[in-house]
C-alpha cells in the first residue's frame, strides 16, 4: 500500500526544494500547484474561470495569472470561488496521476495549501516545512519577483505556521538548506521504516 505523505508550508517556506530533494532520492513527488497551473490551461476551465472573474483576467486566450492573482488574494471570497473551481480538477488529476505510482511505497504530495483545501485528509502523514518570514518574503520577492505587499496578501491568505504545525507528523525547519535536507532525509527514514 502507497503512503501519500503530504507535504506543505507557506509561500517561501523552500517546500519545493525539499520536494526535488524527495524527487531526487528517487520519490514520486506530485507539485500540486504546478498541475493547478497546468490544469488552468484547460479550455473548460478557462471558460469557467473567465465567467465569474470576466475578460480581464484573459489574455491571447489563456489566463492572466498575474491579474487572477490581484483580484482573489485582496478578496476572500472571490479566492473561495477559484479554489472551488481548480481543486476538484487538481484532485482528480492527483488520483489519476497516484494509480501509475501506486507500486511506490512512499509517494510526497507538495501542496501549499493542503490543509485549507482539505486534500491533507487523503495524506497517512503530514510534513510542514517552516521558515522565519522575513526569509519567506525576501525569497518570493526575488523568486517571482514579486513586491513586498502582494507577498504579504498571499502569506495572510495561507494558514499560519502554527496552525499547520498543529496538524503535522513532522516538522522541516528551513533557516539554512543543507540542514532542511538533511532533516528531510531522517524524516523519510523512519517513514521506510514505519
Amino acid at each position: 500500500m502507497t503512503k501519500i505523505i503530504g507535504l506543505t508550508g507557506g509561500i517561501g517556506s523552500g517546500k519545493t526544494t525539499i520536494a526535488k530533494h524527495f524527487a531526487s532520492l528517487g520519490i514520486p513527488v506530485y507539485i500540486a500547484d504546478d498541475e493547478a497551473k497546468k490544469l488552468m490551461d484547460n479550455s473548460e476551465i478557462i471558460a469557467k474561470l473567465q465567467a465569474v472573474f470576466g475578460e480581464e483576467i484573459i489574455e491571447n486566450k489563456k489566463i492572466d495569472r498575474k491579474a487572477l492573482a490581484q483580484i482573489v488574494f485582496q478578496n476572500p471570497k472571490k479566492l473561495k470561488i477559484l479554489n472551488s473551481i481548480i481543486h476538484p480538477a487538481v484532485k482528480k488529476h492527483f488520483t489519476d496521476w497516484l494509480s501509475t505510482y501506486k507500486n511506490h511505497p512512499i509517494i510526497i504530495k507538495e501542496a501549499a495549501i493542503l490543509f485549507e483545501s482539505g486534500s491533507y485528509k487523503d495524506c497517512d502523514s503530514i510534513i510542514t516545512v517552516t521558515s522565519p518570514l522575513e526569509e519567506r518574503v525576501n525569497r518570493v520577492m526575488k523568486r517571482d519577483n514579486a513586491s513586498r505587499e502582494s507577498i504579504l496578501d498571499r502569506i495572510n491568505n495561507q494558514w499560519t505556521d502554527e496552525q499547520r504545525i498543529s496538524k503535522s507528523d513532522y516538522v522541516i525547519i528551513n533557516i539554512s538548506v543543507n540542514e532542511a535536507l538533511k532533516q528531510a532525509e531522517e524524516i523519510i527514514k523512519k517513514l521506510n521504516n514505519s
